[in-house]
């Protein structure tokens, strides 16, 4: 079998991995979804999902600074990372030292949906793959019927101190825009752009997000952003919601369509 990554590199499976680590919370989530969790031998600190099934794997470190060492020592035959979540000095370390390393990079909801199957048919698992992808597009597809004209204007905030929000060429932002709404912040040169109150305000976004990681924004956030002059504020359409449903690709996907477009849409 052969499969392209999302650096271009073709990559010849003779028979599906045995022993994979996960440098990816999503990914993670993915492969028990795909229900291989006898084949997953490592995975990062912040894979938390499924919460129980996972803790019984070994830690690596982070998705930032794994132990390369640690990786060595659980003989994987296929290691997963990320293009943004990852380094890749990290990723051509790993491939020097032997280890096999497909990277993934999903900035569309429908480039998502892709990568699904891609591990479906990597892991062998391609009806189960197939099952999680009708979930998904099956909330898509209900949340595109009621997308109403014109769009709510929808800002989600990443930071604060400074206030960062979504911009294009993000996955968070097709998550937006597939839910129903438009981003005021699309065209921006900066993929996440720097906002104080002003531009906020500026902007007249008809809903404000403000997820849960990476910054954890909570009430005490909500609360302040009411004093904006926009819709959002006055209309209090300003919500706390899971950092997961705006930045993880994989099965929960369908429930982040639910939930997201309940909110923009209202």
């Amino acid at each position: 079998m052969r499969l392209r990554d999302a650096l271009g590199r073709e990559h010849l499976f003779s028979e599906p991995p045995r022993r994979m680590v996960s440098l990816v919370p999503s990914i993670t989530e993915t492969l028990f979804a795909l229900e291989v969790d006898d084949r997953i031998v490592g995975v990062t600190d912040f894979c938390v999902h499924p919460a129980e099934a996972v803790q019984a794997k070994t830690r690596v470190g982070g998705t930032k600074n794994p132990s390369l060492e640690r990786i060595a020592e659980l003989r994987p035959d296929l290691v997963l990372a990320n293009k943004e979540e990852n380094r890749r000095r990290d990723v051509e370390r790993l491939e020097a030292a032997g280890v096999g390393v497909f990277v993934l990079y999903a900035r569309t909801v429908r480039e998502a949906v892709d990568e699904i199957r891609a591990l479906g048919a990597l892991t062998r698992t391609e009806a189960r793959a197939q099952v999680i992808i009708e979930e998904v597009e099956q909330a898509w597809a209900i949340a595109k019927a009621q997308t109403p004209e014109p769009r709510p204007r929808v800002v989600a905030l990443i930071w604060k101190r400074p206030y960062m929000a979504v911009g294009g060429d993000t996955f968070a932002h097709d998550m937006l825009v597939q839910s129903g709404g438009t981003n005021p912040f699309a065209h921006e040169l900066r993929r996440y752009p720097r906002v104080d109150t002003a531009r906020l305000a500026a902007a007249q976004p008809d809903v404000i997000l403000l997820p849960t990681e990476p910054y954890a924004f909570g009430e005490e956030d909500r609360l302040e952003l009411l004093d904006l002059e926009c819709p959002a504020a006055r209309d209090g359409r300003i919500h706390v919601v899971e950092g997961e449903l705006l930045s993880w690709y994989g099965p929960r996907m369908a429930r982040a369509l639910r939930v997201l477009s309940d909110l923009i849409i209202g």
